[in-house]
């Protein structure tokens, strides 16, 4: 390996880096049944709040507040995943490098 790809390697670690730490800092918000149940994602995927609108909260049809917790929580996984792939792909121009997404 010569020593300009090495140094583009070290470069591109380091940027990369970068990435998983500015993660580590951002969020995204989604929601279901038009806003009643919010979930907030950090870019790393971890789960940090839910909000339900107690105006949903139906002891009698827990199971329609149990699929919208889920609908949100699966939207704010899949926002903060195109979010961290949209970050890699800055600076990789698009490669798929493996264990980046």
């Amino acid at each position: 390996m010569n020593k300009n790809l090495l140094r583009q390697a070290q470069q591109l670690q380091l940027k990369m880096a970068k990435i998983q730490e500015e993660l580590d800092t951002v969020s995204v918000e989604a929601s279901s049944g038009g806003g009643v149940v919010k979930v907030i994602m950090s870019g790393k995927l971890k789960l940090e709040s839910i909000k339900i609108d107690p105006q949903v909260v139906n002891k009698n049809d827990i199971a329609m507040l149990e699929d919208l917790i889920l609908a949100a929580v699966r939207e704010g996984i899949s926002s903060a995943q195109e979010l961290a792939n949209k970050k890699m792909s800055e600076i990789t121009g698009g490669l798929n490098i493996p264990g980046t997404n």
